[in-house]
Formats: C-alpha cells, structure tokens, sequence
C-alpha cells in the first residue's frame, strides 16, 4: 500500500489503507511532543487509542532522559503511558550492555538522569579514566554537558585502545526550543573518524531497535503494525523495510515537499523512493483514520 505523495492522503483513503491494524509504534519528537510541548490533538489521539483497544508503545531516539522521567513528562502534558511502554534508544542501549558487556567497564556519556537506565552496570567515571582504567566499549547518548572536548578525548583513548564504540542513536539533529540543534551522531561521526572504528548503533533506524518494540508489542503479522513518525528515513523507510505499515505526520522533521522528494528517491531519501502508506496532518488525523478499523 502506498500513499499519495503529493498531498495528505484523503480521510476515506487513508481509512482503507489503514484498515485491519492491530498495534502501534508511536515515535515522540515530531509526533507527539514539539519542542516540548504537546502537539494539538496529540493527548487526545493517544487516549483514543486506548479506548479502540489498539496496543501501542512509544518508540524514540530520545537518550537524553530516563523512561521514568520521560512517562513523568508525558503525564503532566496529559499523556499518560508508562514507562514500561517507552522503548527509548537509552532503554535499548541499556539493554545491550547488559546482555554484551556484564561485568565488564564501560565509558557511558550521557546525563545523569540517563545514568539511571545503567543501574548495576560498572561505569567508569572521568576521574578514573584519567587515571589509566581500561574499559571494553564507549558509550555514546544526548547530553549537552557530557559531550565536551575533554571527555570526547577520553572516549577516543579508549577506542584508540581497543574499545568497542556503541552509539546510542546517531540522530544529525532535532528541533528544541531554540531551533534545529546538533545532535549526537555528530559525535559519533568524528569519533569513527578519528580512531578508525564503526560504531554499532542501537536505535533507530536499525531493525534490532525495531524487533526490541515489536516483541515487546507482541502483535500478529508484521502488516498489522503502524508506526507513525515525522522522519521519512528514519520511521517511514525503516517501518517499511520491515513489513510494516507507515503513517507519516505533518507536524515535525519532514514536510510535503519533503515527502515529494523522497517518493522520487531524492534526500531525505537515499536513492530508494520512500512512500508512506498514508500522508496526514497530524496524529489525530491517524486517530480519525483508525476509528472505523477496529470493530
């Protein structure tokens, strides 16, 4: 199923394209939130999807805040969804050293409410990386006050050693309240460069941050599955990629002439046509659309 590129795809298209879904992968930036604040219609289109018994979990790159805080944020906005239902790039990476590196020292930047999804993990702090400790992989996430030169240096020492170099997402840039801010894939980008690594990369896009909410979703087939996001590479293209249905919003990254571009193979494209399965406003134009789906 594709949608038309030129225009948001119509309410009764849209209805048909959608027809039969089953659960809900919801990014956050863009989507839900903007700049921080509640995109109109979006608490309401949430709710709604609880009241249709439509499964849903919010999956984001966000790696700046823990699950907790980010399920604490949501409630005061009027989105109530717990953190259990929030598969975070933080979460995921988490997860990974857990499962990778149990036991053994790991360099993390990333702030200290982030810190908190590592809880029993053998960190190492800045001091003790100065004083000679060795560490298996370096730990990349959001945080302003963490990614300065100095501790950049200390992440490429320990690469520059032998550490494995783990990326929490690799994200260019996002919208905050000042504008389009920097992101920390271009840390990431500067480490590979300089000490001749490949960062293994959790998040989005990658299909293992994909199959972590899927499983966690547990829903049927793969086609049953919505994700609704703003990023045309990054929600549409990957969602797509695996199977799944996709709902592209007008309300973050991504407008209509990018959706135009992309449907010819052009950036934010990579030279692979991307065409979402329905184009819409807003997620409480996704809301409308699913209503009459579900019996």
């Amino acid at each position: 199923m594709t949608g038309a590129p030129d225009v948001p795809t119509p309410l009764a298209d849209a209805r048909s394209r959608l027809a039969g879904v089953q659960g809900i992968l919801l990014d956050l930036d863009g989507v839900i939130l903007l700049r921080g604040e509640a995109i109109p219609g979006a608490p309401e289109a949430v709710a709604r999807f609880a009241t249709l018994g439509i499964p849903y979990r919010i999956l984001t790159n966000t790696s700046l805040v823990s699950r907790d805080t980010l399920s604490g944020r949501l409630a005061r906005l009027g989105i109530h969804v717990p953190a259990a239902w929030i598969v975070s790039a933080l979460s995921a990476t988490a997860g990974l050293a857990r499962d990778e590196f149990a036991g053994s020292p790991i360099y993390l930047l990333a702030s200290p409410d982030a810190r908190r999804e590592f809880a029993g993990q053998w960190l190492v702090s800045h001091a003790e990386a100065d004083a000679g400790a060795e560490v298996v992989a370096v730990v990349i996430g959001d945080s302003p006050e963490e990614l300065t030169f100095a501790n950049i240096d200390r992440a490429f020492r320990f690469l520059h050693r032998g550490a494995r170099l783990v990326a929490m997402h690799r994200n260019r840039w996002w919208l905050t309240r000042a504008g389009p801010t920097i992101d920390a894939g271009a840390y990431v980008a500067g480490l590979e460069y300089a000490a001749g690594v490949t960062a293994t990369v959790v998040g989005k896009p990658t299909r293992e941050f994909f199959v972590r909410a899927l499983d966690d979703l547990a829903v049927g087939p793969l086609d049953d599955v919505l994700m609704v996001g703003d990023d045309l590479h990054l929600d549409a293209g990957s969602s797509l990629d695996l199977g799944l249905r996709s709902a592209h919003v007008l309300t973050g990254r991504h407008d209509l002439a990018d959706v135009r571009a992309a449907a010819r193979g052009e950036p934010p494209a990579a030279g692979s046509p991307i065409v979402p399965t329905v184009v819409l406003p807003s997620l409480a134009d996704v809301a409308d659309a699913l209503e009459p789906s579900v019996g």
